[in-house]
């Protein structure tokens, strides 16, 4: 399932808008040539309209016409650079952007701020995300294992959501702080009164500026499906956690090595490049095992479930 931003914001010209919807009607209901036609009246009256271009772009490329796909989505990429409208991915998709340039902060801002009133009914009813529970079940096992107990220093939670993690560690860790591009799921992040504090940031802004082995454990549940490279992250969180310190995470996976880009727009690692960016950085890796923290259409979506230690 391929999530997109529903931006909707106007051309400034009623006719022009009416259009539009007509135009993403015709695309809803898979009459893409239609949908064409629709999107070509659109942009005679309103030229500038990012949307319509965008729409342009995949009625296009579905109906086989590459070059005026690649054309329209590269338009509206030119009006709107900071791609809240998501066309990398269908760059990506028809060969004109590289793979790991396809998301962009801009994209996922847009989307979760979009997603987030409806963000953990959807996860947990129509994906069956289970990605807090295991991660903290992972936890609770190298704990045992390495005769530790079951609590923690300060934990940092990378891309913190509306603050599903926090809820699942409430009551083991001294303090919570949680960093999102989305304003509004940081807005549901406060409402649990779990956190410490709460930013506005990128993951590797956030983490230079954090003082050299302050946490005690880091956490990224289902955050890297969205970056290709992980290589800063992990270098940053090394630095950040204490000796002795857990960073745990879940990627999605695939079979063969290195980064791919799904056609569910998220990206997924191979193993051996995890566990080869793992020793780079200096970690040792208490458990790496498959797993898989939601569904897709009703089936298991292919993921790694990894407890690193400083």
């Amino acid at each position: 399932m391929r999530l997109t931003p529903t931006l909707r914001s106007s051309s400034g010209d009623l006719i022009a808008d009416r259009r539009y919807e007509y135009a993403r009607a015709a695309f809803d209901e898979k009459d893409f040539d239609a949908a064409v036609d629709l999107a070509r009246q659109v942009l005679e009256l309103a030229p500038q309209f990012a949307p319509a271009h965008a729409l342009l772009g995949r009625a296009a490329s579905a109906t086989g016409a590459r070059d005026e796909a690649v054309e329209a989505l590269r338009n509206a990429l030119a009006l709107e650079p900071q791609d809240a409208l998501g066309v990398r991915l269908d760059l990506a998709r028809l060969g004109a952007l590289a793979s790991d340039e396809a998301v962009t902060h801009g994209y996922v801002r847009a989307l979760f701020d979009d997603y987030a009133s409806r963000f953990d009914r959807h996860l947990t009813e129509t994906l069956a995300y289970r990605g807090p529970t295991l991660i903290v079940d992972a936890l609770r096992r190298v704990c045992t294992v390495r005769e530790r107990p079951f609590g923690f220093g300060p934990m940092l939670d990378l891309g913190c959501g509306t603050g599903l993690m926090a809820r699942a560690l409430e009551g083991h860790a001294e303090s919570f702080e949680g960093v999102d591009l989305s304003s509004r799921m940081l807005e549901r992040a406060a409402r649990t009164g779990l956190y410490r504090s709460l930013h506005e940031r990128d993951l590797e802004s956030f983490l230079t500026g954090r003082a050299a082995g302050e946490a005690d454990l880091i956490v990224a549940a289902d955050v890297f499906i969205y970056k290709a490279a992980l290589d800063e992250v992990f270098r940053e969180t090394h630095r950040v956690l204490k000796p002795g310190g857990w960073f745990t995470f879940t990627v999605q996976a695939h079979e063969g090595r290195g980064v791919i880009l799904g056609s569910d727009s998220r990206y997924a690692h191979g193993k051996a490049e995890i566990l080869a960016l793992a020793a780079e950085t200096g970690f040792s890796v208490a458990l790496i095992e498959d797993a898989s923290i939601r569904e897709d259409r009703g089936q298991p979506v292919p993921g790694l479930l990894a407890v690193l230690e400083r």
